[in-house]
Protein backbone atom coordinates (compact mmCIF):
# COMPACT_ATOMS: atom_id res chain seq x y z
CA UNK A 1 0.00 0.00 0.00
CA UNK A 2 2.79 2.08 1.01
CA UNK A 3 4.38 2.12 -2.70
CA UNK A 4 1.09 2.33 -4.38
CA UNK A 5 0.87 5.50 -2.59
CA UNK A 6 4.08 7.00 -3.24
CA UNK A 7 3.82 6.21 -6.92
CA UNK A 8 0.35 7.65 -6.93
CA UNK A 9 2.09 10.93 -5.32
CA UNK A 10 4.77 10.31 -7.76
CA UNK A 11 2.66 10.39 -10.78
CA UNK A 12 0.57 13.41 -9.53
CA UNK A 13 3.69 15.38 -9.25
CA UNK A 14 4.49 14.95 -12.30
CA UNK A 15 1.49 15.41 -13.87
CA UNK A 16 1.01 18.99 -12.14
CA UNK A 17 2.19 21.83 -14.06
CA UNK A 18 6.00 23.37 -12.87
CA UNK A 19 5.56 26.91 -11.60
CA UNK A 20 7.29 29.52 -13.39
CA UNK A 21 10.06 31.04 -11.88
CA UNK A 22 9.61 35.24 -11.78
CA UNK A 23 11.53 36.60 -14.53
CA UNK A 24 13.69 40.20 -14.57
CA UNK A 25 14.09 42.12 -17.28
CA UNK A 26 16.98 44.46 -17.55
CA UNK A 27 15.51 47.89 -18.90
CA UNK A 28 17.74 51.48 -19.58
CA UNK A 29 15.90 54.69 -20.89
CA UNK A 30 17.42 56.88 -23.58
CA UNK A 31 16.96 59.65 -21.45
CA UNK A 32 18.17 60.91 -18.23
CA UNK A 33 16.68 59.29 -15.33
CA UNK A 34 13.79 61.78 -13.97
CA UNK A 35 13.85 63.77 -16.20
CA UNK A 36 10.48 64.44 -18.89
CA UNK A 37 10.83 61.73 -21.41
CA UNK A 38 11.97 59.10 -18.39
CA UNK A 39 9.31 60.09 -15.93
CA UNK A 40 6.37 57.85 -17.86
CA UNK A 41 8.80 55.16 -18.44
CA UNK A 42 10.20 55.09 -14.91
CA UNK A 43 5.99 54.80 -14.02
CA UNK A 44 5.39 52.07 -16.00
CA UNK A 45 8.49 49.92 -14.60
CA UNK A 46 7.00 50.79 -11.03
CA UNK A 47 3.44 49.55 -12.18
CA UNK A 48 5.08 46.08 -14.15
CA UNK A 49 6.98 45.95 -10.41
CA UNK A 50 3.65 46.16 -8.35
CA UNK A 51 1.30 44.61 -10.73
CA UNK A 52 3.78 41.71 -11.97
CA UNK A 53 5.22 40.38 -8.27
CA UNK A 54 6.18 36.55 -9.32
CA UNK A 55 5.68 36.51 -12.85
CA UNK A 56 8.10 39.68 -14.29
CA UNK A 57 10.06 42.30 -12.69
CA UNK A 58 11.61 44.79 -14.36
CA UNK A 59 15.24 46.08 -13.04
CA UNK A 60 15.86 49.68 -13.77
CA UNK A 61 19.72 49.87 -14.94
CA UNK A 62 19.66 53.86 -15.75
CA UNK A 63 19.85 56.05 -18.55
CA UNK A 64 22.54 57.51 -21.08
CA UNK A 65 25.33 56.97 -18.41
CA UNK A 66 24.26 53.04 -19.02
CA UNK A 67 23.76 52.50 -23.11
CA UNK A 68 24.56 56.38 -24.83
CA UNK A 69 21.19 56.78 -26.73
CA UNK A 70 22.33 56.22 -30.40
CA UNK A 71 23.87 53.03 -29.50
CA UNK A 72 20.51 51.51 -26.99
CA UNK A 73 19.03 50.67 -30.69
CA UNK A 74 21.15 48.12 -31.21
CA UNK A 75 21.58 47.10 -27.76
CA UNK A 76 17.93 45.98 -27.80
CA UNK A 77 18.39 44.57 -30.81
CA UNK A 78 21.22 42.32 -29.77
CA UNK A 79 19.73 41.67 -26.28
CA UNK A 80 22.31 43.53 -24.81
CA UNK A 81 19.47 44.91 -22.74
CA UNK A 82 16.01 43.44 -22.75
CA UNK A 83 13.55 46.48 -22.19
CA UNK A 84 13.81 50.28 -23.68
CA UNK A 85 12.17 53.42 -23.88
CA UNK A 86 13.61 55.23 -27.17
CA UNK A 87 12.89 57.54 -29.46
CA UNK A 88 12.89 56.67 -33.32
CA UNK A 89 15.08 59.99 -33.99
CA UNK A 90 17.53 58.16 -32.13
CA UNK A 91 16.92 54.49 -34.37
CA UNK A 92 16.07 55.37 -37.41
CA UNK A 93 19.39 53.62 -38.83
CA UNK A 94 17.48 50.13 -38.05
CA UNK A 95 14.10 51.42 -38.54
CA UNK A 96 13.80 54.11 -41.17
CA UNK A 97 10.13 54.38 -41.72
CA UNK A 98 10.04 54.88 -38.13
CA UNK A 99 10.81 58.46 -38.84
CA UNK A 100 7.24 58.89 -39.34
CA UNK A 101 5.78 58.29 -36.12
CA UNK A 102 6.66 61.72 -34.78
CA UNK A 103 4.28 62.98 -37.36
CA UNK A 104 1.13 61.44 -36.47
CA UNK A 105 -1.64 63.70 -35.49
CA UNK A 106 -3.90 61.09 -33.63
CA UNK A 107 -2.83 58.83 -30.44
CA UNK A 108 -1.57 55.33 -29.98
CA UNK A 109 -5.29 54.28 -28.84
CA UNK A 110 -6.50 55.10 -32.43
CA UNK A 111 -3.39 53.67 -33.98
CA UNK A 112 -4.27 50.09 -32.24
CA UNK A 113 -7.75 50.41 -32.99
CA UNK A 114 -7.26 51.61 -36.82
CA UNK A 115 -4.55 48.74 -37.17
CA UNK A 116 -1.48 51.08 -37.45
CA UNK A 117 0.19 49.64 -34.23
CA UNK A 118 0.02 45.97 -35.62
CA UNK A 119 2.05 47.33 -38.88
CA UNK A 120 4.49 49.49 -37.12
CA UNK A 121 5.11 46.08 -34.52
CA UNK A 122 5.87 43.93 -37.38
CA UNK A 123 7.93 46.48 -38.83
CA UNK A 124 9.86 46.68 -35.75
CA UNK A 125 9.92 42.66 -35.47
CA UNK A 126 11.07 42.48 -38.59
CA UNK A 127 14.05 45.02 -38.86
CA UNK A 128 15.21 45.91 -35.48
CA UNK A 129 14.41 41.61 -33.72
CA UNK A 130 12.12 44.30 -30.91
CA UNK A 131 8.68 43.85 -29.93
CA UNK A 132 6.57 47.49 -30.18
CA UNK A 133 4.95 47.26 -26.66
CA UNK A 134 4.10 50.70 -26.03
CA UNK A 135 4.11 54.57 -26.61
CA UNK A 136 4.39 57.31 -25.09
CA UNK A 137 3.90 61.08 -25.99
CA UNK A 138 0.82 61.76 -27.41
CA UNK A 139 -0.28 65.48 -27.38
CA UNK A 140 3.42 66.66 -26.86
CA UNK A 141 4.16 69.06 -29.80
CA UNK A 142 7.29 70.28 -30.98
CA UNK A 143 8.20 73.42 -31.09
CA UNK A 144 10.81 76.32 -32.27
CA UNK A 145 12.99 78.40 -29.58
CA UNK A 146 15.10 81.25 -30.80
CA UNK A 147 17.18 83.72 -28.56
CA UNK A 148 16.40 86.13 -31.28
CA UNK A 149 12.46 87.53 -32.73
CA UNK A 150 10.49 86.39 -35.58
CA UNK A 151 6.99 87.94 -37.49
CA UNK A 152 6.77 84.65 -40.09
CA UNK A 153 7.56 81.24 -40.41
CA UNK A 154 11.17 82.88 -42.79
CA UNK A 155 13.96 81.29 -41.28
CA UNK A 156 16.20 82.92 -43.60
CA UNK A 157 19.57 84.18 -41.92
CA UNK A 158 19.05 82.18 -38.67
CA UNK A 159 21.15 79.02 -37.80
CA UNK A 160 19.45 76.18 -35.56
CA UNK A 161 20.34 73.13 -34.60
CA UNK A 162 18.54 70.61 -35.52
CA UNK A 163 18.05 66.74 -35.48
CA UNK A 164 16.78 64.72 -38.40
CA UNK A 165 13.00 64.53 -37.08
CA UNK A 166 12.42 68.41 -38.13
CA UNK A 167 15.34 68.86 -40.64
CA UNK A 168 13.14 68.87 -44.39
CA UNK A 169 11.08 71.78 -42.63
CA UNK A 170 13.57 74.20 -41.41
CA UNK A 171 15.60 73.58 -44.53
CA UNK A 172 12.65 74.55 -46.53
CA UNK A 173 11.93 77.63 -44.52
CA UNK A 174 15.71 78.47 -44.89
CA UNK A 175 17.22 78.33 -41.32
CA UNK A 176 20.86 76.93 -41.77
CA UNK A 177 20.87 73.84 -39.84
CA UNK A 178 23.70 72.19 -37.49
CA UNK A 179 23.91 69.39 -35.30
CA UNK A 180 24.90 69.01 -32.08
CA UNK A 181 24.36 66.85 -28.92
CA UNK A 182 21.80 67.93 -26.98
CA UNK A 183 24.43 68.72 -23.73
CA UNK A 184 26.08 71.26 -26.46
CA UNK A 185 23.23 73.37 -27.11
CA UNK A 186 23.17 75.76 -23.87
CA UNK A 187 26.74 76.62 -24.84
CA UNK A 188 26.18 76.73 -28.49
CA UNK A 189 22.86 79.36 -27.23
CA UNK A 190 25.46 81.69 -24.59
CA UNK A 191 28.27 82.06 -27.54
CA UNK A 192 25.70 82.68 -30.55
CA UNK A 193 27.11 79.94 -32.16
CA UNK A 194 23.11 79.30 -33.01
CA UNK A 195 20.17 81.32 -33.16
CA UNK A 196 17.68 78.26 -31.95
CA UNK A 197 16.68 74.75 -32.13
CA UNK A 198 13.93 72.58 -31.65
CA UNK A 199 12.42 70.73 -29.02
CA UNK A 200 9.31 69.31 -27.76
CA UNK A 201 6.88 71.71 -25.36
CA UNK A 202 8.16 69.94 -22.48
CA UNK A 203 11.68 69.32 -20.99
CA UNK A 204 14.06 72.62 -21.87
CA UNK A 205 14.01 73.33 -18.34
CA UNK A 206 14.82 70.37 -16.87
CA UNK A 207 18.27 71.26 -19.11
CA UNK A 208 18.25 74.93 -18.00
CA UNK A 209 18.12 76.17 -21.44
CA UNK A 210 15.63 78.42 -20.61
CA UNK A 211 18.57 80.93 -19.24
CA UNK A 212 19.21 81.11 -22.79
CA UNK A 213 16.19 81.28 -24.66
CA UNK A 214 14.07 84.52 -25.50
CA UNK A 215 11.53 83.15 -27.23
CA UNK A 216 9.16 79.70 -28.17
CA UNK A 217 7.23 79.79 -31.46
CA UNK A 218 3.64 78.46 -31.72
CA UNK A 219 2.11 76.66 -32.45
CA UNK A 220 3.88 73.33 -32.15
CA UNK A 221 3.95 70.55 -34.87
CA UNK A 222 4.60 66.71 -34.85
CA UNK A 223 4.23 65.05 -31.71
CA UNK A 224 7.14 63.34 -29.40
CA UNK A 225 7.71 59.60 -29.52
CA UNK A 226 8.99 57.43 -27.15
CA UNK A 227 8.63 54.00 -27.74
CA UNK A 228 8.86 51.13 -25.25
CA UNK A 229 10.76 48.16 -27.31
CA UNK A 230 11.55 44.84 -25.68
CA UNK A 231 13.89 42.50 -27.64
CA UNK A 232 12.08 40.37 -29.32
CA UNK A 233 13.88 36.89 -28.21
CA UNK A 234 13.31 37.79 -24.53
CA UNK A 235 9.54 38.25 -25.58
CA UNK A 236 9.04 35.19 -27.47
CA UNK A 237 10.44 33.10 -24.12
CA UNK A 238 8.05 35.25 -21.77
CA UNK A 239 5.25 33.44 -20.48
CA UNK A 240 1.79 34.24 -21.49
CA UNK A 241 1.25 35.14 -17.64
CA UNK A 242 4.33 37.94 -18.08
CA UNK A 243 2.95 39.19 -21.54
CA UNK A 244 -0.21 39.57 -20.12
CA UNK A 245 1.23 41.58 -17.17
CA UNK A 246 3.13 43.93 -19.63
CA UNK A 247 0.44 44.96 -22.23
CA UNK A 248 -1.61 45.52 -19.25
CA UNK A 249 0.64 48.19 -18.21
CA UNK A 250 1.41 49.26 -21.51
CA UNK A 251 -2.01 50.31 -21.55
CA UNK A 252 -2.44 51.28 -18.59
CA UNK A 253 0.67 53.78 -19.10
CA UNK A 254 -0.84 54.45 -22.44
CA UNK A 255 -3.63 55.98 -20.86
CA UNK A 256 -1.91 58.82 -18.93
CA UNK A 257 -0.98 60.10 -22.31
CA UNK A 258 -3.99 62.60 -21.40
CA UNK A 259 -2.00 64.39 -18.65
CA UNK A 260 0.33 65.17 -21.31
CA UNK A 261 -2.30 68.34 -22.05
CA UNK A 262 -1.88 69.72 -18.22
CA UNK A 263 1.83 68.66 -18.20
CA UNK A 264 2.16 71.13 -21.57
CA UNK A 265 -0.09 74.11 -19.97
CA UNK A 266 1.93 73.96 -16.74
CA UNK A 267 5.25 74.02 -18.69
CA UNK A 268 4.23 77.10 -21.10
CA UNK A 269 3.65 78.57 -17.72
CA UNK A 270 6.76 78.18 -16.18
CA UNK A 271 8.67 79.25 -19.15
CA UNK A 272 6.74 82.61 -19.46
CA UNK A 273 7.63 83.04 -15.72
CA UNK A 274 11.37 82.33 -17.28
CA UNK A 275 10.60 85.22 -19.48
CA UNK A 276 10.60 83.39 -22.93
CA UNK A 277 8.04 85.13 -24.74
CA UNK A 278 5.83 83.59 -27.19
CA UNK A 279 5.54 84.32 -30.65
CA UNK A 280 2.44 83.61 -32.60
CA UNK A 281 1.50 83.88 -36.59
CA UNK A 282 -0.81 85.21 -38.89
CA UNK A 283 -3.86 82.68 -39.61
CA UNK A 284 -2.15 82.29 -43.20
CA UNK A 285 1.55 81.70 -41.79
CA UNK A 286 0.17 79.88 -39.25
CA UNK A 287 -1.22 77.35 -41.94
CA UNK A 288 2.01 77.75 -43.68
CA UNK A 289 3.79 76.91 -40.61
CA UNK A 290 1.90 73.71 -40.39
CA UNK A 291 1.64 72.87 -43.87
CA UNK A 292 5.33 72.72 -44.62
CA UNK A 293 6.12 70.78 -41.57
CA UNK A 294 3.49 67.44 -42.62
CA UNK A 295 4.48 67.89 -46.26
CA UNK A 296 8.37 68.33 -45.68
CA UNK A 297 7.82 65.76 -42.93
CA UNK A 298 6.18 62.94 -44.96
CA UNK A 299 8.33 63.24 -48.02
CA UNK A 300 11.52 62.99 -45.96
CA UNK A 301 10.34 59.88 -44.11
CA UNK A 302 9.00 58.40 -47.33
CA UNK A 303 12.39 58.85 -49.33
CA UNK A 304 13.78 57.84 -46.14
CA UNK A 305 12.03 54.03 -46.76
CA UNK A 306 8.99 53.93 -48.97
CA UNK A 307 7.16 51.96 -46.08
CA UNK A 308 6.57 55.38 -44.56
CA UNK A 309 3.77 55.78 -47.17
CA UNK A 310 1.73 52.67 -45.99
CA UNK A 311 1.86 54.47 -42.19
CA UNK A 312 0.35 57.92 -43.69
CA UNK A 313 -2.90 57.35 -43.60
CA UNK A 314 -3.80 55.43 -40.44
CA UNK A 315 -1.06 58.21 -38.49
CA UNK A 316 -3.23 60.70 -39.30
CA UNK A 317 -6.88 59.34 -39.34
CA UNK A 318 -9.09 58.29 -36.24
Amino acid sequence: MKKLASAALLSCLMAAPALAEEVTLRAVSAFATGTTFSKFFETFIDHVNETGKGVVQINYVGGPEAVPPFELGNAVSSGVVDIVNDTTAFYTNLVPAGDALHLATNTIQDQRANGCYDKIDAMHQQLMNVKYLARVGDHTAYHLYLSKPITTPDLTGLTIRTTPVYRAMFTELGATLVRTAPGEVYTALERGSIDGYGWPSQGILDLGWEEQTKYRVDPGFYQSDENFLVNLDTWNGLSDEAKKVLEDSAAWIEAKNVENIALNANEAKKMAEAGIKTITFSPEDEAKWLEVAQRTGWAAAITADPAAADLQPCLTSK
